[in-house]
């Protein structure tokens, strides 16, 4: 095979791209939570939500356009979270609310899961428990009887809940996940994701597989797609980390803008290169509302 002579030209700098997109290609839209249309502090309380976050959802209503919000966050139940955003002004209902929790149970019930070991905060099997799964925690059964276990938000987890993980695998429990993200976006800046380092420590020990339930997975994606009730590639992804909403939607062909009220800058969203980069990259959120379908 010829070698390819490298071009000596330094590479263009990125602009936001100018192309309309179709609107018959964008038809639901999926929000991201922290960073996006809010920043908490790092106990995951004291909402502050950002600029034009509630303009744009407003409009979506007003529109009659479906979208949801897609948390990493595991900690709360769906309804219970919806009823927080509800709290300080963000027009969310309790089926527009989705976590990794929610595609979990979904996923867990179409491969046949019964019994879950839970590692998290109690709200982090709520879901589950609602789709007929039963689950236990730490210290409340034998690792060996799980099907599965599940890791959510769980900042106070000791060493007993990894050794009784480690069990549960090696018996021959399947791994979930709700997210390996190692930091996301607060109000004091970013704060380390406690699921993605406890994860760590398991696959460490066990060298098990994990399937990965919130995002970027595309099975978070595609239960995105069927609640929203369009195809993958018609959802509009709006986030603020690349390693995340926007890698996700990319690898879909589903249309992705950043937001730089995150973990991202607009200088930083400009170095990002293929499935890293959104189609757009927006100082605020509400600059959505100059664009189709909103416009």
């Amino acid at each position: 095979m010829a070698k390819t002579r490298k071009s000596s030209k330094r590479a263009a700098p990125w602009r936001p791209t100018s192309k309309r997109v179709a609107r018959s290609t964008m038809k639901g839209f999926m929000f991201d939570l922290d960073g996006t249309l809010l920043l908490s502090d790092r106990s995951l309380g004291g909402y502050e939500v950002l600029p034009g976050a509630i303009e744009v959802l407003e409009r979506l209503r007003e529109r009659g356009i479906p979208f949801v919000v897609l948390t990493n966050g595991s900690a709360y139940p769906p309804a219970e979270q919806a009823a927080k955003l509800r709290g300080v002004g963000l027009p969310v209902g309790d089926d527009q609310m989705l976590t990794p929790s929610s595609v979990t149970a979904h996923h867990m019930t179409g491969a046949g899961i019964g019994r879950a070991l839970i590692l998290g905060k109690p709200g982090v099997g709520h879901a589950l428990a609602e789709a007929g799964i039963e689950t236990f925690a730490p210290g409340e059964g034998d690792p060996a009887s799980a099907d599965a276990v599940y890791v959510g938000w769980h900042p106070d987890c000791h060493k007993r809940d990894n050794e009784e993980a480690c069990m549960a695998v090696w018996a021959g429990a399947k791994l979930y996940v709700a997210s390996n993200v190692p930091f996301f976006a607060t109000r004091h800046g970013r704060t380390m994701g406690y699921s993605s380092a406890i994860v760590g420590a398991i696959r460490h020990m066990t060298h098990a597989p994990m399937i990965l339930t919130g995002k970027p997975s595309l099975h978070a994606l595609r239960f995105v797609a069927a609640r929203l009730g369009v195809k993958p590639r018609e959802v509009v992804v709006v986030g603020d980390d690349p390693g995340v909403e926007t890698i996700m939607a990319n690898r879909m062909g589903a249309t992705t803008y950043g937001v730089c009220t995150g973990v991202m800058t607009a200088e930083a969203w400009a170095k990002e290169k293929g499935l890293r980069r959104p189609r757009r990259a927006l100082k605020r959120i509400d600059e959505l509302l100059a664009l189709p379908p909103l416009a």
